[in-house]
């Protein structure tokens, strides 16, 4: 139960729960998860999934941004964090992400797509917690598994146009790997002992890589 953990008591769920319950009701609703290190191409993959099933698509990144741009009180709220040099902390995080499925009830009928979250246990237990609690629990979670050095090799690349400080600093970006390693790899084995947990190849064309994820995804709406 929600009220059993600290997460909850910060965040309200009943309020959450209540709204939501127009979309989670719906038992071929797909929650999928798109795993991997940063320079993955989780973020490309996730646009052309998107468009093909008409899935929900959430960044936490992407809306971290969005807020802070904005100025709003979450935005702030974020900012405050990330100018203390600290990670925002994994309840904020999941008050975004609940916020975001709140308010885009519509977009979410065929289902959503995560991209980027969770990046620890803690987060995945508590995004289990909601998602069981409206009978929708997470359906795959996906991993595209590129090496250290192409992973590298991209980020830099990409760098070059990003306009990320940190896409242009090799140490800053082996620093990511490891933070990724240490805090994000551990979810492979939490999702594999649910058995959700699948694992592609990551390296090799945008194409290939989609017709990869596509094909576990038909999978899952055929069943």
């Amino acid at each position: 139960m929600f009220a059993e953990t600290n997460f909850s008591k910060n965040l309200n769920f009943r309020k959450v729960e209540k709204k939501s319950k127009i979309k989670i009701q719906n038992s071929v609703m797909l929650n999928i998860i798109l795993f991997g290190p940063p320079g993955s191409g989780k973020g490309t993959q996730a646009i052309k999934l998107k468009e093909k099933y008409s899935l929900f698509h959430i960044s936490t990144g992407d809306i971290f941004r969005r807020e802070i741009k904005g100025n709003t009180p979450l935005g702030q709220e974020v900012t405050k964090y990330l100018n203390a040099g600290k990670l925002v902390p994994d309840e904020v995080t999941f008050k975004v992400l609940a916020a975001e499925i709140v308010n885009n009830p519509e977009q979410c009928e065929a289902g959503i797509l995560f991209d980027g979250y969770p990046r620890t246990i803690p987060q995945a237990e508590i995004m289990d917690q909601y998602f069981e609690k409206n009978k929708t629990p997470v359906s795959v979670v996906l991993s595209l598994n590129v090496n250290d050095e192409e992973v590298l090799k991209r980020i830099l690349l990409r760098g070059k146009t990003s306009g990320r400080s940190d896409d242009n600093d090799e140490n800053i970006v082996r620093e990511r790997l490891k933070v990724y390693k240490n805090q994000t790899l551990p979810l492979s084995e939490y999702y594999s002992n649910q058995k959700k947990f699948i694992e592609l190849n990551g390296e090799g064309s945008v194409e290939e890589i989609f017709a990869s994820l596509g094909k576990e995804v038909d999978a899952l709406v055929s069943r």
